[in-house]
């Protein structure tokens, strides 16, 4: 290559060094340079290069861009500083802070969003930059204030992030002193924009109040608070709403009877006025306090004329659509009391049902759904609200709507149609349509599948799909009885029965149609964006499918054991909706083990691992009624989980029977006692499994204190009347015999022997055989252990049992074995 060529090729080189480093990139840059210099280290264009890096590289990459952005008003340049930001790159103190007051002192900058992001990222990443930014807020709190506040949204919730941050002030007092004037100026930003159409004030307020109301709420006087109240506004973006429903919550919490009051003259002076708007506001208001503080917003909707005087005025505004949807979602908030139910219901309804029929867009959806809320009991088997046949078939009537309803692409519809059909599926019959309408169905697993993370669509749905699926609950004697001495001092003795489509088989049809319809997929599909309380559903609804053994198979291909699975880990809560939510899920995930094989959701080299699923199910072992979803003293849980431990322990792999013996051996024994026969058989079954293992014979044979406290329990319940337990018993004593130290166990019992002799007479030919097997282990065994066990085996006539075995069972494999028995014995 000649030298004009290595000349070019360096030239265009130095220059893309030069461009790599200005944009952040000195790697690839530095690398460019140095090929340059060794394709002509003396060419000045090279060497121009040179300098000017070595020069930029005392300017860090952050600063160049920002400098950049804010004076060439270059917009990439602040993208490459939001990226270098989001990277989470370590940013210098002083360059965080150089970079943080040139970009907030700029108030001609264009790219307002990149400013604003700016900002935010290096509050966010530099603590330097967060004192910083506290230094000015402290000399001077309204000017550092507003220059922040003016550049976007993320800039101003940095504002309040940095007041509650202790490690970003030298000074407690100081803190607390600049958070009580952030809160009075962003409170002064609410009332001076009005009803803050961003939300960037109701961010600031709700944050501040959500950690420190009790220093703050005192700020909050009558007009700011119908300033917030005002924001509920149902027109207002969600976000903006939503931040105002929170600081509502706080200051209503910690204000007492002060915000009491100005909420109690807030809504009936709005509704007084009469205008359009007025009204609006107020019923707005009503709706969102209403789930806040349900107390005084029942008592404030049941005060005397409010509702009487409400529907004339109503009937004026008939015109006003935003009139007419404020006050449905005022009068569906309300139904969450009983007592207002009925005031609507008696009050209400011609216009409800004009709103139905003549109403536009979402409206006639809500109203339905009202309708059902204060037509329909919400304890169907508990009707004592006097509805009348004539106000249940209309709701009933309804139910086609809501169907109808689902399938319309507005948001506000499926929300309707969700709602109505869940209070409206508390009726058996309403369950039963509904679970006929496989298209139905289809719609309702689409629309879960659809649903935005959050929506609450989602919750009403699961709700929904809980009630069809949804078990009566197990009852105790006690509990019948006292129903049925209810039913007799009601004069209803139909009371006293369930109603037929709520008895178990009914109930497994429904959740075999929920299976089929893909529910369990669905589930799988959004488990990762469910509320808490959205996941407890779920889990009820599992519990239930589950139930069926036929649906287990089905359950398990399409993902619903690893769900399970997956949600007992997610749940960390520790309110008793938590805690019945992960027993529910353990509860599933037993069932699913017991009708399958284990490896096949775990496979041996898969993940998660077979052993994963042991500790939820061992979480079943310890019975707590307050957790319990199928009533009090209900042993079934423990039950089935015994019967999935069992299935765990038979798998090749020895893991899941070292974990279970590792966990929960002594929960075993005591189960193992247990007064209830189901229980100790299924216990017994376990432990005769564990025999494959051995981790499992090691407990019953190391001739400890406590293996042979173990040993005797094993020979008390080979002894027991159920067959199945001695069955179990006799299985493990059959392993356990092939060891002497075992062999010297039973001898020194006292009716040891005589029991292993007990059940080689038993009718059960396998009990049979597994007594025969134990005998069988002891004549091959080798002196001395058999001499210890010669006198008892003479004692007990063994060679005369087993001679009757052999010249009498009409089993030709026992009679075989007991006359070789018999031979091994008169051999000796």
């Amino acid at each position: 290559m000649s030298n004009k060529t290595h000349d070019e090729r360096a030239v265009n080189l130095a220059a893309q060094a030069v461009e790599l480093v200005a944009s952040g990139r000195a790697e690839d840059g530095s690398r460019a340079l140095r090929e340059a210099a060794s394709l002509a280290p003396e060419n000045p264009n090279v060497e121009a290069a040179f300098l000017k890096i070595q020069s930029d590289d005392a300017v860090h990459a952050l600063q160049r861009l920002c400098v950049k952005f804010v004076h060439e008003q270059d917009e990439e340049a602040g993208k490459e500083a939001l990226d270098y930001l989001d990277r989470s790159a370590q940013v210098p103190g002083n360059v965080a802070t150089e970079c943080l007051d040139l970009v907030i002192k700029e108030r001609k900058i264009k790219s307002k969003d990149i400013q604003d992001g700016i900002v935010a990222g290096l509050l966010r990443e530099s603590v330097v930059a967060k004192g910083a930014l506290a230094k000015l807020l402290l000399d001077g709190s309204t000017a550092a204030f507003e220059q922040v506040y003016d550049i976007g949204d993320k800039s101003a919730n940095s504002i309040a992030e940095i007041v509650l941050q202790p490690s970003a002030w030298s000074k407690q007092s100081d803190r607390e002193k600049v958070e009580a004037d952030v809160f009075q100026l962003f409170l002064a930003k609410l009332l001076a924009v009005g009803h803050d159409d961003d939300g960037r004030a109701l961010k600031g307020i709700a944050r501040l109040l959500a950690t420190d109301a009790g220093r703050l709420h005192p700020f909050i006087d009558e007009e700011i608070f119908e300033a917030i109240l005002c924001s509920l506004d149902y027109r207002q973006p969600a976000e903006v709403r939503s931040q105002a429903t929170l600081a509502t919550a706080k200051y209503l919490e910690l204000s007492g009877e002060k915000g009491q009051t100005y909420l109690a003259r807030f809504i009936p002076s709005r509704i007084t006025k009469g205008h359009g708007e007025d009204l609006v506001l107020a019923f707005s208001a009503a709706a969102a306090v209403f789930p806040l503080v349900p107390t005084q917003a029942t008592a404030l909707f049941l005060t005397e004329g409010f509702l009487p005087s409400l529907i004339p005025l109503l009937d004026k505004k008939i015109k006003s659509e935003k009139v007419e949807q404020a006050a449905l979602n005022m009068l569906s908030a309300a139904c969450l009391d009983s007592g207002c139910r009925a005031a609507i219901k008696k009050h209400c309804l011609p216009w409800l049902r004009l709103v139905m029929d003549q109403g536009k867009q979402d409206r006639p959806g809500l109203a339905a759904v009202i309708l059902t809320k204060v037509l329909y009991p919400t304890e169907p088997a508990k009707d004592t609200s006097g509805n009348t046949t004539q106000e249940k078939t209309e709701v009933n009537n309804l139910v086609p709507m809501f169907k109808k309803l689902l399938a319309d692409p507005r948001e506000a519809n499926k929300q309707s149609s969700i709602e109505g059909l869940a209070y409206a599926s508390l009726q058996p019959t309403v369950k039963e349509e509904l679970i006929d309408d496989r298209l139905f169905l289809a719609r309702l697993m689409d629309s879960l599948k659809a649903s935005r993370p959050g929506a609450t669509t989602i919750f009403g749905a699961l709700t929904l799909i809980d009630h069809l699926t949804r078990y009566l609950p197990v009852l105790s004697e006690e509990q019948k009885k006292m129903n049925q001495l209810k039913a007799y001092a009601s004069a209803s003795k139909s009371d006293a029965k369930p109603n037929p489509l709520e008895e178990d088989a009914a109930v497994s049809r429904r959740c075999k149609a929920v299976v089929e319809a893909g529910a369990v997929t669905t589930f799988v599909a959004i488990s990762d964006h469910l509320s808490p309380a959205s996941t407890a559903v779920v889990a009820s609804i599992m519990l239930s499918l589950t139930r069926t053994p036929a649906l287990r198979g089905t359950i398990a291909q399409q993902g619903g054991a690893r769900l399970l699975l997956m949600k007992y880990t997610a749940i960390t809560g520790v309110s008793d909706i938590d805690k019945q939510a992960r027993r529910a899920v353990a509860h599933g995930l037993a069932r699913i083990l017991i009708s399958i094989d284990p490896t096949l959701v775990f496979p041996p080299a898969g993940s998660p691992p077979l052993t994963s699923a042991t500790r939820p199910i061992l979480s079943l072992l310890t019975q707590n009624e307050a957790e319990s979803l199928e009533g009090p003293r209900d042993l079934l849980s423990t039950f089935e989980a015994l019967l999935a431990l069992t299935n765990l322990a038979s798998a090749p792999s020895d893991e899941a029977t070292v974990v279970i013996i590792r966990q929960t051996l002594g929960i075993i024994e005591d189960l193992l006692l247990s007064n209830n026969a189901m229980i100790q058989r299924a216990a017994t079954e376990l432990v005769c499994n564990f025999m494959t293992s051995a981790a499992g014979i090691e407990i019953f044979a190391d001739e400890s204190k406590a293996a042979d406290r173990r040993l005797h329990i094993l020979l008390a319940l080979a002894d027991v009347e159920d067959s199945a337990t001695r069955k179990a018993a006799g299985g493990a004593l059959a392993t356990l015999t092939c060891y002497e130290g075992v062999i010297r166990g039973i001898v020194a019992k006292e009716r040891g022997i005589e029991i292993l002799l007990g059940l080689c007479t038993d009718e059960n030919h396998e009990i049979m055989h597994r007594g025969l097997i134990c005998i069988n282990n002891i004549a091959q065994m080798q002196e001395p252990a058999f001499e210890q066990a010669r006198s008892k085996l003479g004692d007990m006539d063994a060679v005369g049992i087993l001679t009757d075995v052999a010249d009498n069972s009409t089993n030709k494999v026992m009679k075989t074995m007991a006359g070789a028995i018999v031979g091994a014995l008169q051999s000796y």
